[in-house]
Parts: structure tokens; C-alpha cells; sequence
């Protein structure tokens, strides 16, 4: 039992590096699915040619996060493999039939454990608090000439098909309104439209660069073209008119307090 409570451990760890390179990914400007794959593909040596990989490799930072990856998952993979092989050639209490159970309920538990969205949501907090506290990496790359803080930064993100905002023009999204503002649309066939117009139309398969409060690119992200898509845009309209009037109070307050 001791080999399969070893490659357990190993996977958890293995699951656990993922999702903190998933962050770090995040933070240099990938939407969080993007983040995710390269982040898996990396560490499983997978190494899958896309356009996305292609962006990943050209961005130095990113580049430095996958190469710490595939260099901690060739020695993850080795370990699970060997463990995996000691768990039934390796003499011990219980039987095969028992060992093999107990290897399919801890693989069935960490498989419900890394789908769960509500893990997924806290530990990735978590793991966002913790890099930002307890280490001196850099995220910052472009969002340190913007002077980025808080909870606002850029992110990429891939249109698909069933998006609420494909096949809509920018105008008729009214993102600003939730607070989101789109600073430049890529083409499936390369090109680049650096200053979109209310006009400028999005089609699946663009990759479009955003500006906004996390909360909002990750809802905007998920949203797809259906009743509750407009119900969430509606709620991003109402929650970024909120900020907005305690950001004038704030304002207010300020000026108030620097009068003599």
C-alpha cells in the first residue's frame, strides 16, 4: 500500500505544479484555458504545435515558466511510472485485487478534485496569494507600462463558435459597459486590427486582447450565446455601474480631503 500512497502523492504534486504554472501563465496575459493546456502539455511533454504554443515560446517569461515544467515532468512521469511499477511486483500485505481498488478510488478522488470547479476557484486564489506574497517572480511584463493594479490586467482570449460575443459587433457588446475594453483583434488567416472600431465585427477563431478586472475577462471567457449569456452580461453591466459610482465617491472623498 505504501508504493500506491507514493504515486498518489506524486500525482497530487504533479496536479498541484500545473495548476500554480496555469496561474503564472495567467498573469502574463493567456486566457486561463490557453494557460491550462500549455501548462499540461508542457509538463507531460506533449508538446503540441499551435498557434498558441507559438506565442508561449516567443514570450520569454512564458518560455521560462514551460521549461521549468517539462523539466519538473520528466522526473514526475519517471517517478509515477516506477512507483506505479513497484505497486504490483513488489511483495506485500494484500492482495492484487485490493491494491488495485485502492489505486482506482485515490485516482477516481484526485480526478473529481482537479474537475472540481469550486477547487479550481479557490485554489488558484490561493495559489495567486501565495506567489504574490512569498516570491519575487515577475508577471509583469506589458502591465507594467500600463501600470497595471489591483485586480485589472490583459488578457488574450480565443473566440469560439458558440462565444456570446462571436459573430456580434463591438458596439452591440457594449464590453465597455461591464468595465472591458478590447485593445486589439487577431485574425485566424494573421492579421491584426490594432485600433478595433464600434464597427469592427468578431468571428470565431480571433484571438482577441482585453483589458479588464479578472473577475470579468474569466465570466466573459465562459459566457456562451444563450439566454444566460445575456443575463450575465447584464449582471457585468449593473456590477461595473456600481464600482463606478463608489470610484467617484472615493474621487470625491480625496478631493475633499486635500482642500485646506
Amino acid at each position: 500500500m505504501a508504493a500506491i500512497l507514493t504515486l498518489l502523492i506524486v500525482l497530487t504534486i504533479s496536479i498541484l505544479i500545473t495548476r500554480i504554472a496555469t496561474v503564472m501563465l495567467t498573469h502574463t496575459g493567456l486566457s486561463k484555458e490557453t494557460s491550462r493546456f500549455q501548462a499540461r502539455s508542457a509538463f507531460t511533454g506533449v508538446g503540441f504545435t499551435t498557434k498558441e504554443s507559438e506565442r508561449v515560446v516567443s514570450h520569454p517569461l512564458r518560455r521560462k515558466i514551460l521549461m521549468s515544467l517539462m523539466l519538473l515532468g520528466n522526473a514526475g512521469i519517471v517517478t509515477a511510472v516506477a512507483t506505479l511499477i513497484l505497486t504490483f511486483v513488489k511483495n506485500g500485505s494484500g492482495s492484487i485485487t485490493v491494491r488495485i481498488v485502492f489505486l482506482i478510488l485515490g485516482l477516481m478522488g484526485l480526478l473529481a478534485l482537479a474537475s472540481s470547479r469550486w477547487v479550481d476557484r479557490h485554489l488558484s486564489s490561493l495559489i495567486d496569494r501565495a506567489l504574490t506574497h512569498y516570491t519575487n517572480f515577475e508577471f509583469r511584463d506589458v502591465a507594467s507600462l500600463l501600470h497595471l493594479s489591483g485586480e485589472y490586467r490583459i488578457s488574450e482570449m480565443q473566440v469560439q463558435p458558440e462565444d456570446w460575443i462571436a459573430n456580434k459587433k463591438l458596439e452591440d457588446l457594449e464590453l465597455r459597459e461591464e468595465g472591458i475594453m478590447v485593445l486589439g483583434i487577431e485574425r485566424e488567416d494573421g492579421m491584426y486590427l490594432g485600433t478595433p472600431q464600434k464597427s469592427t465585427e468578431i468571428y470565431p477563431h480571433d484571438t482577441i486582447i482585453l483589458y479588464g478586472r479578472a473577475s470579468s475577462l474569466e465570466s466573459l471567457d465562459k459566457r456562451r450565446d444563450d439566454i444566460q449569456g445575456y443575463i450575465q452580461h447584464r449582471a457585468g453591466m449593473l456590477e461595473q455601474e456600481q464600482i463606478s459610482e463608489e470610484e467617484v465617491e472615493r474621487d470625491a472623498e480625496a478631493a475633499a480631503t486635500k482642500e485646506p
